[in-house]
């Protein structure tokens, strides 16, 4: 049975508070559900960030996408994130990961360890595990994202949303792949599988392909890739039916920038 279909928008923390706060409740109004901020020292923290937001606009889900588990001890990432469970009513989603590579420079600003691979796919395990210590009712649903087999293993066995972290030149057979191991894994968890949309309309920008990195320029052009959505309304909708048909994708995050030009594929596909 297919999930129903749910949207986020990936907006940065930045400037004055009124100003983030109306751009929350301008997501809202445009019918996403969820509003999710990076993990960046350049950028507001995103914890009091989200928790702003969710203060000023009631109904709205926020989520970090995704905190770089190497940046924070796991139990206090485990008692902020119970904290915004409690405090925003149960409209918190955990975004959790082991951290991209440029996240290595702000864990040494912080003065935390980096870790190999492996110890940071623990400090995700020992975050969640801790977090589910102090969950009572409601339970915080956790974001994991994950591309590799062992960040997806342990995606499938511990997180609710598993965000498949695919680069943006990878091809679709390669997703699909991914997708396919994430729902064989062991356990039977009905799991919501999420991905990005980098691009939304037949115009790339060059800052979208400066973003995506050195070889991404052809593959944003891919009328197959799955980073970018072309088309009008009814054929990016049908396209993201594709989607959850293929890959079980039933949860899409747009950047901020593309956020009006997608609100009309969400308007058909929720109802909202």
């Amino acid at each position: 049975m297919n999930r129903p279909f749910r949207f986020g928008v990936v907006a940065a923390p930045q400037g004055p508070g009124d100003a983030w706060t109306a751009r929350a409740r301008r997501v809202a109004d445009l019918g996403y559900s969820t509003l999710l901020a990076p993990d960046n020292l350049h950028l507001h923290a995103p914890l009091p960030a989200l928790a702003a937001a969710a203060t000023a606009v009631p109904g709205l889900r926020v989520c970090p996408f995704v905190l770089a588990g190497p940046l924070r001890p796991a139990r206090a990432t485990a008692w902020e994130a119970h904290t915004m469970t409690a405090l925003t009513g149960g409209r918190f989603d955990l975004g959790l990961g082991t951290g991209r590579p440029a996240a290595r420079a702000e864990a040494e600003a912080l003065g935390m360890p980096w870790g190999t691979a492996a110890e940071r796919l623990e400090q995700v395990r020992a975050a969640i595990a801790a977090l589910r210590e102090l969950d009572g009712d409601p339970h915080t649903p956790v974001l994991m994202a994950a591309s590799g087999p062992r960040a997806l293993g342990l995606a499938a066995e511990v997180a609710d949303i598993v965000t498949l972290a695919a680069q943006p030149t990878t091809p679709r057979a390669e997703v699909r792949r991914m997708a396919a191991d994430l729902r064989a894994r062991p356990g039977g968890r009905e799991l919501e599988i999420a991905m990005n949309v980098f691009v939304v309309g037949d115009e790339i920008p060059d800052w979208a392909v400066r973003w995506a990195g050195p070889g991404a320029a052809e593959a944003l052009r891919d009328p197959d890739t799955l980073v970018v959505l072309r088309g009008t309304p009814d054929e990016m909708a049908t396209e993201l039916e594709r989607r959850r048909k293929e890959l079980g994708v039933s949860y899409l995050a747009v950047s901020e920038p593309f956020a009006e030009a997608l609100a009309p594929v969400v308007e058909r596909l929720t109802g909202r």
